[in-house]
């Protein structure tokens, strides 16, 4: 009797996730997850995909996003699933869409603003509400959620310019608890940020104490990734260690001029510290950096582009400096005018971005920002401008290499159980793509750009991405962490 599958992918050339070497195949899934790998010609599916000529990998895993606002507002992910993003990780550096105190204040503080200016969609007062609604309201993509540090600070305490006293910790940590209950992964700072900027050490882990409990993450954009970045992994490492957690170093970089080359140096720390404790990282493969708009990273930065501004919304895309020649006043005058504000800042050297990528340990992770009117191009471009110009054009890994850092090795450091693998029995996440052809074509001038090579891309068994359009469909979930055996 004909074996028969609800979706059989043909003739691909399959890289596992694994890093181990690509094998010639056929795919068989049933409901969400796959049945049978190998020759399948004997087999019909009520769908075919014919992937002759193209590469099958695990779905990508975004390791490093602000989408929680996006996966309901403009729930196709569009600039997500166009790069073959199946899953993303959410509520990262210290910024989270709740718990949210109802109502929500009038005016947001930045940085939660780079979520959403407006405060319409900070409407959930519980970290479980929140989770509840995009369980009933799925995005395209599957997502895993932190609950952000910064969110709570600001939710909790009327002076954000000291640290935390004693009845202020205990209810962020009430928080923390609530949220991982709930089904959150773990916990995220911006200790660069200036809502969290006061927090001391000692806060930060009293705060993320339910994390043991739960088996969650520390996950960490650094106070310092500049001058003082020696000193801010060695307090990364330092909560990790006293929580007994595993830490995640987010968008790991050097910035600043006198700081370029020290990648060597900060990965010799971080792979020591890897011995003794769990630690990963992320990198995004640009040498700009985007945020809030500050005078400070502005100085330090060679060029910088205005992403959008809320007082003179007809400056973004524009670079500053033109645009404080063009208002006749000083640079700081100018970012003075336009708050709030954001921007992209030219801040890192391109032998850094290389090394840090190449390094065994870094997971790819996009970091974009879906609401900027003028993004960023790692929001739609970062994977395939992995697959394209740093593994093909660069020859910086091989291609299993690099799909193992967008799958399989954010699949086992985030614990998202039977992701980021092509293998009988896990869940049927993929992306069907050209290796020859595959690009991004984001640019900084014009950054909304799908990219070429990605020719389908599945969400638990559903097509989301199909012919250079998105499918429709919806199917993605929120996964809990996998408790470590």
């Amino acid at each position: 009797m004909q074996a028969t599958y609800d979706v059989v992918i043909r003739h691909a050339e399959i890289v596992d996730g694994t890093g181990a070497a690509r094998f010639e195949g056929d795919i068989g899934i049933d409901g969400d997850r796959i049945s049978r790998i190998g020759d399948l010609s004997h087999a019909r599916g009520r769908r075919e995909i014919d992937a002759v000529g193209l590469v099958a990998a695990p779905g990508f895993i975004d390791a490093h996003t602000h989408d929680d606002r996006v996966m309901l507002s403009a729930g196709d992910m569009t600039p997500k699933v166009s790069q073959g993003v199946t899953t993303v990780i959410g509520g990262n550096c210290g910024i989270s869409l709740a718990p949210m105190p109802q109502p929500a204040p009038a005016t947001i503080t930045p940085p939660l603003d780079l979520l959403d200016a407006s405060g319409q969609w900070y409407r959930y007062a519980r970290f479980g509400d929140y989770l509840d609604s995009l369980r009933t309201q799925p995005a395209a993509t599957n997502c895993a959620m932190l609950v952000g540090h910064s969110t709570l600070r600001v939710i909790t305490m009327s002076d954000l310019g000291r640290p935390a006293n004693e009845a202020e910790i205990a209810a962020m940590r009430g928080h923390v608890a609530e949220a991982m209950e709930s089904g959150a992964i773990g916990v995220s700072t911006g200790l660069a940020y200036a809502p969290a900027m006061a927090a001391s050490t000692e806060e930060v882990i009293e705060i993320c104490r339910p994390l043991a409990h739960h088996h969650g993450l520390y996950c960490t954009h650094m106070r310092d990734e500049g001058d003082d970045i020696m000193e801010s992994l060695d307090e990364t490492f330092r909560i990790g260690r006293e929580l007994g957690v595993p830490v995640v170093i987010s968008h790991h970089k050097v910035t600043g001029v006198n700081n370029f080359g020290r990648s060597q140096e900060t990965l010799e720390r971080i792979r020591h510290a890897m011995a003794r404790q769990p630690v990963c990282l992320d990198c995004y493969p640009y040498p700009a950096s985007s945020t809030i708009l500050t005078y400070s990273h502005a100085v330090g930065s060679s060029r910088t582009i205005v992403t959008w501004s809320r007082a003179l919304p007809q400056y973004a895309g524009r670079d500053l400096a033109d645009i404080a020649q063009e208002m006749g006043c000083s640079l700081e005058d100018a970012v003075q005018r336009l708050l709030p504000a954001g921007a992209i800042y030219f801040r890192m050297d391109d032998a850094d971005v290389e090394r840090i990528l190449q390094f065994d340990e870094t997971m790819i992770g996009s970091d974009g920002l879906p609401h900027d009117e003028q993004p960023h191009p790692r929001l739609w471009g970062t994977f395939p401008r992995i697959l394209g110009h740093y593994c093909r054009d660069l020859g910086l890994f091989p291609l299993e290499k690099a799909i193992h850092k967008m799958t399989g090795l954010t699949a086992e450091r985030f614990g998202l159980a039977d992701r980021g693998v092509v293998r009988e029995g896990a869940y049927a996440d993929l992306a069907i793509f050209d290796a020859g052809t595959v690009s991004d074509r984001a640019t900084f001038a014009k950054p909304v750009a799908p990219s070429d090579g990605i020719h389908t891309v599945l969400v638990n068994g559903e097509v989301v991405w199909r012919d250079g359009r998105s499918a429709g469909a919806r199917p993605g979930r929120v996964l809990r962490r996998a408790v470590p055996a």
